[in-house]
């Protein structure tokens, strides 16, 4: 039997939740992963007793980032063009899908989220984390972050903390400096996600909708995609030339081992 990747359940009427199911793999997530949460989130958004999702990691974390230990070179999910870094522009499209969705998404870190675990968490149009929870992103000790929404969202002294001191956030300073909306303790998590979750679904699915893209046309007025993609086009460049591919998915393996 193929593994469900992707558990998805209603815990509430008008809330669809999906969550990450390879606790083995600390939730890396593979192509298969990938696939299946985008078509999933795809499908609530267009599924008339859907009006917000919720994104969330089974085990002790929400997600370690990809699984570096996959192909993920083959078999992706979407076709994306061979323009500057391939793959940081193939993530970079796939998460930006998920804002251009009609409806919400929200995302429920705990544990931790890593590396593209927490370029997740930037595409999600929400996120909530417990005070506990640990987010970083180790792989711009050899990289730009692949979708490097950082820049985008955050001040530019907190984004250099992250991408240049390398600096690890709990929940609790994460939502102090914007990196997700706020942080609960631990076992209060999920019934407060829950909670605002409701409040949500409780407003007619096209008035969520406009105020959704009210604030993504405000990012993209800004030149918010525009950056994004720039930065990852930016890994293919002569700056990267002297430490081949093959060293750098190397280093990043030994550094941050399980994903990345």
């Amino acid at each position: 039997m193929t593994e469900e990747r992707v558990l998805t359940d209603d815990p509430a009427p008008g809330i669809r939740r999906f969550t990450l199911n390879r606790p083995e793999k600390r939730n890396a997530m593979d192509n298969a992963l990938r696939r299946e949460l985008l078509e999933g989130l795809r499908a609530a958004d267009g599924d008339e007793s859907v009006r917000v999702s919720i994104v969330r990691g089974a085990g002790k974390c929400f997600s370690s980032g990809y699984d570096l230990g996959s192909d993920l070179g083959s078999d992706q999910p979407y076709w994306t063009s061979q323009v500057g870094m391939q793959w940081a522009r193939h993530v970079s499209e796939g998460w930006m899908s998920i804002w251009d969705l009609a409806k919400p998404v929200i995302a429920q870190v705990h544990g931790y989220a890593m590396a593209g675990g927490l370029e997740l968490v930037g595409a999600c149009d929400l996120a909530y984390a417990a005070e506990d929870a640990r987010l970083s992103h180790p792989v711009t000790k050899f990289a730009l972050p692949d979708f490097d929404w950082f820049p985008v969202h955050l001040s530019a002294r907190h984004a250099m903390e992250l991408q240049v001191a390398g600096r690890e956030f709990s929940g609790a300073e994460a939502a102090r400096i914007g990196l997700v909306n706020q942080a609960f303790p631990a076992a209060e998590l999920e019934a407060r996600v829950l909670e605002i979750a409701a409040r949500m679904a409780g407003v007619a699915t096209a008035v969520l909708a406009v105020n959704k893209r009210a604030v993504h046309t405000a990012v993209e007025a800004r030149g918010g995609r525009s950056v994004i993609r720039t930065l990852g086009d930016l890994q293919a460049g002569p700056h990267l030339s002297q430490m081949g591919a093959g060293e750098i998915l190397d280093r990043v393996k030994s550094g941050n081992k399980g994903g990345a």
